[in-house]
């Protein structure tokens, strides 16, 4: 019973007011043993591999077709792995695999590990606005990340990216329309389809980043590759659905 109920028994909507994703190029080597036999490394000209932090604040999250009054209000943060997974129908899917996952609130720490696998833990988040500048910082989590909020049409890649321009970057910007969990026991594959509307990242620059989870995971040669950040859109899951990986 209990794991049926992880396997995102039902869909989930919410409302995104604000979704700030850093998406990182790391040497596709280093990221290979992260994620499970079933996925491969979604690469960029064959040598670069991608992990994102992604910052989302929701808003009314509940499942699908429940009232508003019911929903709940989160900051989450997802360390994601930009990968593929080939069905059982030869198709190729592109989406993402979660090895970690940071909540604001104990209730969505509750709930998130009862109806999912993402293992979420609680812990502060911390916003301040000034001139121009927004940061997002945890004092428990050991990050800090600075954007910078003036409006400027002409925003850089950030140095050291392996893209040439922001088109090519947007193609690694999350979230994908897949998002992948692996049960080694069983053999299965869960896939959840995340459904959204006017869904267009914006380019920002990041000022000053400091993310001490990245750091733990030993990585050589980590560049900020790209961030964007969308804002106001309505968001939902869909049910979960498995498939036998042979």
């Amino acid at each position: 019973m209990l794991t049926f109920l992880k396997n995102h028994p039902f869909a989930v909507q919410s409302f995104f007011e604000s979704s700030l994703v850093l998406t990182f190029s790391v040497p596709k080597e280093e990221l290979q043993d992260l994620i499970p036999d079933c996925l491969e490394l979604d690469v960029f000209k064959n040598k670069y591999a991608f992990i994102a932090v992604a910052m989302v604040q929701t808003k009314g999250l509940r499942p699908k077709r429940f009232p508003k009054f019911m929903g709940n209000d989160f900051f989450l943060i997802g360390f994601r792995i930009f990968v593929t997974y080939t069905n059982n129908k030869g198709k190729r899917l592109r989406g993402l695999y979660i090895i970690k996952s940071e909540t604001n609130k104990k209730k969505m720490e509750y709930l998130g590990n009862i109806f999912t696998h993402y293992n979420y833990t609680t812990t502060d988040i911390n916003h301040y606005n000034k001139h121009h500048t927004k940061e997002i910082s945890s004092v428990k989590s050991n990050f800090k990340i600075e954007l910078d909020t003036s409006e400027n049409d002409d925003i850089p890649l950030p140095e050291g990216s392996p893209f040439k321009n922001w088109k090519e970057a947007r193609r690694f910007a999350g979230p994908l329309p897949f998002t992948f969990t692996y049960n080694d026991k069983t053999k299965e594959v869960l896939i959840i389809e995340g459904v959204r509307q006017n869904w267009k990242p914006k380019p920002v620059k990041i000022n000053t980043y400091h993310v001490n989870f990245l750091e733990t995971l030993k990585l050589n040669n980590l560049v900020l590759a790209n961030a964007f950040i969308i804002e106001n859109i309505q968001y939902y899951w869909k049910k979960g659905r498995k498939e036998l990986w042979n």
